[in-house]
């Protein structure tokens, strides 16, 4: 049985985690691996987290909707990478499709209230904060004069040229970018006035051409900084990457904004650390020799 569970794991591995990394025990993985896992543990220690419920009957999460209203997330129970994931969902109409897609990840979806705002990702270690980043959708600046389609091309052309590739991926000009602008109105072809940023899909991750920026560690808070080690701390981990929302931004106070934890990532994919689009580039090799050096109990079981 551990020959098979070896076996399933590494196409697990291959197909849906390949790049992340494997620092954490597998106990310590098991305990973080769902939605509801993480929310629990953030309930417990009094962790700003947005309401929610598990559901694998859509009854359920309608009832959610009617009792907290709009806007809201769906989401696989189990994923990585964003997969799954649907927001902001403004409509009934918008809950039922995003029901029906995010099943098609996981059995079990979870809905949440959504909080307009700025995204991150901490990784914490042992030794402290190891890097933080914001998260940005796909998008491009209006100069007044080019077209959405060709400031997708000098967007992409310019990610090449900083070696970007292939961990942060090029815009595609797919149906979802298309079906994603008809809903503002746009097209390919339209042409946004000078500084106008274009938002080209709603998903923050790195397939759909979403990209990074890096924050300078020092400008975190002291609270902020302590939440988040002690999160590391509540879990037994020796790395995390927590995926957070700040209404106005990390560099404040979370007691002093609307804050959501949204998750705690066991397996943090740390190659988009190495590959700001925006932001300095950070030298994190005394982080990875200290965490290479760590006895790590069954890394290879699932």
């Amino acid at each position: 049985m551990l020959a098979i569970n070896r076996l399933v794991y590494k196409w697990i591995d291959s197909r849906f985690l390949g790049g992340c990394s494997s620092y954490n025990s597998l106990d310590i993985r098991k305990s973080c691996r769902s939605k509801l896992q993480a929310r629990t543990v953030f309930a417990a220690h009094n962790i700003p987290h947005a309401k929610g419920e598990t559901f694998f009957s859509p009854f359920k999460a309608v009832r959610f909707a009617r009792t907290h209203g709009f806007p809201l997330v769906v989401k696989p129970n189990v994923s990585g990478f964003s997969r799954g994931s649907h927001f902001p969902l403004t409509s009934y109409k918008e809950l039922l499709m995003a029901m029906f897609w995010a099943k098609m990840w996981w059995p079990v979806s979870v809905v949440e209230q959504y909080l307009e705002g700025k995204n991150y990702r901490i990784v914490v270690v042992k030794e402290g904060i190891m890097s933080v980043i914001r998260r940005y959708p796909p998008f491009v600046d209006g100069d007044g004069k080019s077209s959405i389609n060709l400031l997708i091309d000098r967007e992409n052309e310019l990610r090449k040229s900083m070696d970007l590739y292939p961990v942060i991926h090029p815009i595609p000009k797919d149906r979802k970018i298309i079906r994603y602008l008809k809903k503002k109105d746009l097209n390919l072809d339209s042409i946004p006035v000078e500084g106008e940023r274009v938002q080209l899909f709603n998903r923050i991750s790195l397939a759909p051409g979403g990209v990074i920026e890096t924050i300078d560690k020092t400008s975190l808070p002291g609270d902020n900084r302590e939440l988040f080690e002690e999160i590391l701390d509540h879990f037994g981990a020796n790395i995390l990457g927590i995926d957070a929302i700040f209404e106005k931004g990390i560099d404040q106070s979370y007691r002093q904004q609307k804050t959501i934890l949204l998750e705690v990532n066991s397996r943090p994919y740390l190659k988009m650390h190495d590959v700001p689009r925006y932001g300095r580039k950070e030298d994190l090799k005394p982080y990875y020799e200290k965490l290479n050096s760590l006895p790590v109990k069954q890394q290879d079981i699932f």
